[in-house]
């Protein structure tokens, strides 16, 4: 009986150790390295961060195999003056799973271009939130970044499925910001780093002035994308109320990150979305996100007639 139930308990240690919530996929592009590092520093880096991303828990909840959260970094390396010193740009794309069908929503699409930081092969990749900067700040700025975007998707996804649920995340984000490594050639952490950063991006999601971008995703996915099987009518129509909710907040909130930052990657699916609307409503979409999506203006125009 007592080796039946260590079994059952062993079981479920196997159980809960794996329910990682990520299903995360980090790939290093070290082309415009050249030959003056050995190649397998990059590969074994590479595998340090796909274990540090999938094999850590970040949150107190299980997730099942099937609820895992699909997302990619892509690190793009560029040589420094200094040894072991890179500097890079980190391409993050996290995607959520829309009910009853096998689609994947892209919920984060951004490219961070301000990436620098010191790896030597098998060096320890660590990450502690009590210590973000740890000892050698070009060191700890590669997982602090990653630890950011982790939470960061975290906090997105938990906020597409519940109001408010990402606020945990988000605050952890916002705590690495404010303890972020701060050393020459780092940047993208502070206010004055540029308008649209780390700082920025967090910073938009818990300023009390801009709570309506809870509703905005909570209302596209959960209200909207989710009742897609149930009732397109509907659901189209809580799309189209979302759009309208953002275009308010781009009138009284002119420039902020967050508003470039939700349509980035979605061009594609509002399109499909909205092209068989109403004749009305896919004129009123068109006309929002021409305004409000500027890159992909023309795209709207074109295929939302």
């Amino acid at each position: 009986m007592r080796k039946f139930i260590s079994l059952i308990i062993l079981s479920f240690t196997v159980v809960v150790t794996q329910a990682q919530e990520l299903k995360a996929t980090i790939t290093i592009v070290s082309s415009q390295i050249g030959n003056s590092v050995n190649p397998g520093v990059f590969r074994t880096l590479q595998t340090a961060l796909n274990n540090f991303a999938n094999n850590r828990k970040w949150t107190s909840d299980n997730f099942l195999p099937n609820e895992k959260i699909a997302c990619s970094f892509l690190l793009n390396l560029e040589p420094t003056a200094d040894a072991n010193v890179y500097s890079a740009s980190l391409t993050i794309q996290a995607a959520r799973p829309i009910y009853n069908t096998s689609y994947l929503s892209p919920i984060i699409n951004f490219r961070d271009e301000s990436v620098m930081f010191k790896y030597v092969e098998f060096q320890q990749l660590d990450f502690n939130e009590n210590r973000v900067t740890g000892s050698d700040a070009l060191v700890s700025n590669l997982t602090a970044v990653f630890a950011y975007y982790i939470n960061m998707i975290l906090a997105f996804d938990y906020d597409s499925f519940s109001p408010r649920g990402g606020d945990l995340y988000f605050q952890k984000a916002q705590n690495i910001v404010n303890n972020a490594p701060d050393g020459r050639g780092i940047s993208g952490w502070k206010a004055f780093d540029g308008i649209r950063n780390r700082y920025w991006l967090v910073e938009n999601m818990l300023n009390s002035r801009y709570t309506i971008m809870h509703d905005v995703y909570y209302n596209y996915y959960r209200m909207g994308m989710d009742k897609f099987y149930e009732d397109e009518n509907t659901a189209r129509a809580e799309v189209l109320n979302v759009l309208n909710l953002l275009n308010n907040f781009n009138t009284d909130n002119p420039n902020k990150m967050i508003n470039q930052f939700f349509f980035q990657g979605k061009s594609t699916e509002l399109i499909k979305l909205f092209s068989k609307a109403p004749q009305q409503d896919k004129a009123r979409a068109s006309e929002l996100l021409q305004k409000m999506d500027v890159t992909n203006a023309n795209k709207y125009k074109d295929e939302l007639k």
